[in-house]
Parts: C-alpha cells; sequence; structure tokens
C-alpha cells in the first residue's frame, strides 16, 4: 500500500468511527440504568446540529479562545498519524515520535486551557487548574509505559514499539509487564478522557466538574469542534490501549487485523461504558492518588525489565 492509501485509509478510519465510541459508552450506561437511552449515532446528530448553530462570544476573549477548538480537532489527526491501527502502518514514522505524540496532546491542553483562561470566568479558571494539575500526574505515566514499550522494541518509534510482529513476540516473555502497561494506559485513558473515575463528562456540578467547565463558554460550531475532538482523543488514545493488548490474536491478512481494530475500540467503549455503570466518581482528593499508583505500576514494570 503506497503512502497516500494509508494516510487517506488511516484518516478515514478515524474521522468516521471515532464519534460512535461516545455513543457506544452512552448506550452501555443507559442499558445498566435500565433505560432505552440515546441511539449510537447521537453525537453525529449533535455535530450536524452544532454545525447550523450560532456562537455567542464574550467580548472580553481573544484568537486564543477560538485556536483552542480548532486543535481539539488538528491534534488528534495529527497524532493518529504516529499510531499503527492493527496490521496498518502508520502513515508517519520517526525515531522518537512517541514524544511527539505525547507532547502534542499536551500542547491541546495548554491551549484549551489558555482559551478557558481566556473567557474571564473564575470557574473556567478553576477547571483549568484542575486539567493540568492532574495531567502532570498522567504524563509520566504515559512517558513510562512508552519507556518500557520502548526498552522491548529497542526502538523509541510508535510503529515499532506496537508492531504486531514485535509484541506478539513480547507478550509471553513479557507478560506480566506488558499487563502492568496495560493497566496504566486503561487509567490514563479515562483520566485524558474525562470519564469516571476521575471525572464525569454528564456533571455540571460546580465543585466536582473538570474538563466540561473549561468549554462551558463554547457554543455552535466551536463546542461541535470540541465534542468531535474528544470524540477522536478517545480513539487515538484507546488505540494505544487495542493495539497494546490484541497483537497475541492477530492473525496475518491486513483486512483481518485493520477490523480487529476496529472492534477492539468498540469493545474498550463498551469497557468504559461498564466502568461508569459499576462505578462512583473519586473525591476529587483520591484522583492524583489513582494517578499516581497507576504511574507506579508502570515503573514497577520497568524495572522487571531493567533487572
Amino acid at each position: 500500500m503506497n503512502l497516500l492509501s494509508l494516510l487517506i485509509l488511516h484518516s478515514l478510519l478515524l474521522l468516521l468511527l471515532a464519534p460512535l465510541l461516545p455513543g457506544i459508552i452512552a448506550k452501555t450506561k443507559a442499558f445498566f440504568g435500565g433505560r432505552k437511552g440515546a441511539p449510537v449515532l447521537q453525537l453525529y446528530f449533535d455535530l450536524n446540529r452544532l454545525r447550523r448553530k450560532g456562537m455567542v462570544v464574550s467580548p472580553t476573549t481573544s484568537w486564543i479562545f477560538f485556536v483552542g477548538p480548532l486543535l481539539a480537532v488538528a491534534v488528534p489527526l495529527t497524532a493518529s498519524l504516529m499510531l499503527p491501527f492493527g496490521g496498518l502502518a502508520a502513515p508517519v514514522r520517526f525515531g522518537g515520535d512517541a514524544i511527539l505524540f505525547v507532547y502534542l496532546f499536551g500542547l491541546l491542553r495548554f491551549f484549551t486551557a489558555s482559551a478557558a483562561l481566556d473567557t474571564g470566568s473564575a470557574f473556567e479558571g478553576m477547571g483549568a487548574a484542575r486539567e493540568v494539575s492532574f495531567s502532570c500526574l498522567a504524563e509520566p505515566a504515559v512517558l513510562l509505559v512508552l519507556l518500557l514499550l520502548g526498552r522491548l522494541a529497542g526502538s523509541f518509534s510508535l510503529q515499532q514499539m506496537l508492531a504486531p510482529q514485535q509484541l506478539a513476540v513480547a507478550w509471553p516473555a513479557q507478560g506480566v509487564t506488558l499487563g502492568l502497561a496495560l493497566v496504566t494506559l486503561l487509567v490514563v485513558v479515562l483520566a485524558e478522557n474525562a470519564r469516571i473515575p476521575v471525572d464525569d463528562p454528564n456533571t455540571h456540578l460546580e465543585l466536582t466538574m473538570i474538563h466540561e467547565v473549561m468549554v462551558l463558554d463554547h457554543s455552535g460550531p466551536a463546542l461541535g469542534l470540541i465534542e468531535y475532538g474528544s470524540a477522536l482523543k478517545l480513539w487515538v488514545l484507546g488505540g494505544l490501549v487495542v493495539q497494546l493488548s490484541l497483537p497475541p490474536l492477530l492473525p496475518t491478512d491486513l483486512a483481518a487485523t485493520t477490523l480487529l481494530f476496529i472492534a477492539g475500540q468498540l469493545l474498550l467503549a463498551l469497557l468504559i461504558g461498564i466502568i461508569e455503570s459499576v462505578m462512583a466518581r473519586l473525591p476529587l482528593p483520591r484522583v492524583p492518588a489513582l494517578l499516581i499508583g497507576s504511574g507506579l505500576l508502570a515503573a514497577f514494570g520497568l524495572i522487571l525489565i531493567l533487572r
């Protein structure tokens, strides 16, 4: 497959299928709650509705307020190009791209928090402070996992670290280590995507809001970009979990591996929905302990392969 075809297929999988994940999560939670719930395709309908709405913008805002929603879509799309999807190779790959992958999301976080502060709202400033504080604990956990995978693969490129052939060999030999890395990544996915037990995307209680409070002043197409970007981010970060957990099961056929990767993403959304249905949100003071604990799991895994 040439580079252009790979780039187009890779991008289409992300752009077209990512909005399914929030729909599956919501449907799963509705099932556990004994409700019918919204359709799985609800986010597609919401995005189309928001596209046609007008925007209400505070006069205190500047250009920073508009950069946040744009980067909400641009950053996950760019980061996804460095991530293999099943047997589908990453279109962009080079030594050290894992570092760029992590700090692209750091850039997104900076501008999202800056857009919240740009409104002049103390309420949104509170959410921005919580967001960056918890992210400071999540980033080291991700970096420790990537160091672990880089050590096993002998490369710091995501394509090499998450290649099915590489992980198929690594799982039998380093199953415990990779299991610790998998748990760490799952916790990070929940934290970075504002999911229970770290955050609740459906809450509007002032004392508990984190991510949602930062986007309260966005409306219309800008809010649509943020909602779409959140789905893209869930797909990309979830792709790390799926790619790491599936290799021992992957067939050699390219189409089959791609379909299995997609199925893994849908199952991950189902798992997140189950987690949110059976767990309560943690009190804010306990969230750092969860993130630090997940980082320690990755650190223990790294120690196991360095000993």
